[in-house]
């Protein structure tokens, strides 16, 4: 991943306070041409990016796939990065701009857009909406649970579905949400209480 890249001149750069002082030196030596740094970089950050892409591509090899453009993109523009978000924040939103130019690459083609959250389920279970994972009954149901709210999620509209992932799955703030998606924190919010009222359209006896 690292090297050959075409390196801007590092200038100084007064980070925010989402920039933590290890994060910026990072940065810093990335931009400066450093493959020491570009490899810890993708250490850092490539589980969340490839979760992410899962996500949303609904596809592990092509997330994988993404995945190399995404860091291919992050160290051509990082010289641009001023730490008016985390850089994790940042790296999300080439995330979700590289899924949007796949997703209308696929549109072009008559593919089918959906998401998959199967490695989430895997991993953590599923999003059990207002659930008590202790009792019998809920482990009884979990598999039909999760096919359930995994069907009501890929019915999303693309645009929706990255605000609800971006919000339940990766936790982000409102603020750095917005920032991801290039949209103002009330357009955030709208489409997530557009997401979540399809939610509980669909999923009926859940509560979402």
């Amino acid at each position: 991943m690292a090297g050959n890249f075409s390196v801007k001149p590092a200038e100084a750069i007064g980070w925010s306070s989402e920039v933590a002082s290890g994060e910026a030196a990072l940065i810093a030596r990335c931009i400066a041409g450093d493959d020491t740094a570009h490899a810890a970089l993708v250490f850092e950050h490539h589980r969340l990016v490839l979760g992410l892409a899962t996500h949303l591509l609904g596809d592990r090899e092509e997330a994988l796939d993404l995945s190399q453009e995404v860091f291919l993109r992050v160290f051509r523009t990082l010289y641009r990065f001023r730490g008016q978000s985390s850089l994790r924040t940042w790296i999300f939103r080439i995330v979700v701009n590289q899924v949007r130019n796949r997703q209308r690459w696929w549109k072009r083609r008559q593919r089918s857009n959906q998401v998959s959250l199967d490695d989430h389920i895997r991993d953590h279970g599923e999003m059990v909406l207002g659930a008590d994972a202790s009792t019998p009954d809920r482990e009884l149901t979990r598999k039909e649970i999760g096919a359930r709210l995994k069907t009501a999620i890929q019915s999303l509209p693309f645009e929706q579905r990255t605000a609800l992932v971006l919000r339940e799955i990766e936790g982000l703030k409102y603020e750095d949400i917005a920032f991801s998606l290039g949209l103002p924190v009330g357009t955030v919010k709208s489409r997530l209480t557009r997401a979540r009222q399809s939610l509980r359209a669909q999923l009926g006896d859940l509560r979402c």
